[in-house]
């Protein structure tokens, strides 16, 4: 199994000065290599098997940086390029641009070329011995493959360390009396079936005016200043906080939830239509659905227990839990609602996350039967 341990790292000026050449190295030779195999399919209609090593010839300096940093970009690009023309879909390769994109690269542990060295330095391909914030130990049985080297917009710099060992998937006995349906909730992040909400706590909601004000200030300063990069900084760094304290409450929320039940139901959800036709595109992105159920998914796996998926289109809001009439005319306004079947008084939310729990469980059974 493959598991990804990520630190802060703290280069001196020698060594930021070679991240930013490898950074800027990869970007190059995916751009160039992308517009070359264009203007190859436009003039022959066939596909272009270029390689970095032909550009080094042309371009000295990528002699410079980590062969592998490279290679690693032409796989990636050869893998988005290959997916296009196997599923249009997946959309065409985009070129990489320096501002709008997170400086990161991805290098490969050969002959031991990547290792930690007494808990607390690094040794990466020519960069050498970097300081790490190692806030949790790599057990000795853990292999290291590779490790991508990545710099925020406020200027920090991770490393996420890539090791393979072995490990066997516990068998346990799935108990469906344990099993916990989650309903989207655009408010609260979820509302389960046993009735509990999440209370998520909308950082980005909270952090909003300040980000507001920050955000005015950059706008004022002028382009290429030393004003305009300090405060470019500041806005980066609200969003970093946001970012760290959304993930942080996300992780531990389902950590939780994976250790205590069997099995999680849920709807399959399509969070970027939901956030264009229904404007709620501030919503989705504060609330951190989508990261949530990739976070409860590997936590999931790791324990031998199943993620559900069941229909987006199932009507789990409109269908009394009590009698199974389905409710038409309910729109998304109506949050409490009273059954005509049995005359219940229904909470929507809480009613679709029992009824997509025992969807859940009706497609596993149907699925082992």
């Amino acid at each position: 199994m493959n598991k990804a341990y990520k630190y802060r790292i703290y280069p001196n000026k020698e060594q930021q000065v070679m991240f930013a050449k490898t950074f800027g190295c990869v970007r190059f030779i995916y751009n160039k290599m992308l517009g070359d195999k264009i203007d190859f399919y436009k003039e022959t209609k066939q596909k272009l098997n270029n390689t970095p090593a032909q550009y080094k010839k042309e371009f000295g300096w990528l002699k410079e940086v980590d062969s592998l940093a490279l290679a690693n970009a032409q796989m990636n690009l050869q893998t988005a390029y290959n997916n296009f023309f196997r599923n249009k879909s997946v959309g065409f390769p985009k070129f990489k641009s320096k501002h709008r994109n997170q400086n990161s690269y991805t290098t490969n542990n050969q002959g031991g070329n990547i290792r930690i060295e007494h808990g607390k330095y690094i040794k990466l391909p020519k960069i050498g011995i970097v300081r790490i914030k190692l806030h949790r130990q790599i057990p000795n049985n853990h292999t290291i493959k590779s490790c991508t080297i990545s710099q925020t917009p406020s200027g920090k710099y991770y490393v996420s360390i890539l090791v393979e060992f072995a490990y066997e998937t516990p068998k346990i006995v799935l108990n469906i009396n344990n099993f916990i349906g989650l309903d989207m909730d655009m408010k609260n992040l979820y509302t389960d079936s046993n009735g509990v909400r999440a209370e998520y706590p909308r950082y980005y909601r909270q952090m909003l005016d300040k980000l507001k004000r920050e955000q005015r200030k950059l706008s004022k300063c002028n382009i290429g200043s030393n004003n305009r990069n300090k405060q470019r900084f500041k806005v980066a760094k609200l969003h970093e906080k946001v970012d760290n304290q959304r993930k942080d409450f996300l992780h531990k929320l389902s950590n939780q939830i994976a250790n205590d039940y069997n099995g999680v139901c849920i709807e399959s959800l399509n969070m970027k239509a939901m956030s264009q036709c229904l404007h709620l595109g501030k919503s989705v992105q504060d609330n951190g659905w989508g990261m949530f159920t990739t976070f409860l998914k590997y936590k999931l796996d790791w324990q031998g227990k199943p993620l559900i998926k069941i229909n987006k289109w199932y009507p789990s809001s409109k269908t009394c839990h009590h009698c199974g009439y389905v409710n038409d005319k309910l729109t998304l306004s109506d949050r409490e609602w009273v059954c005509e079947g049995c005359g219940e008084i229904i909470d929507r939310d809480w009613n679709a996350a029992m009824n997509i729990r025992d969807e859940g469980i009706k497609a596993l059974l149907s699925k082992v039967a």
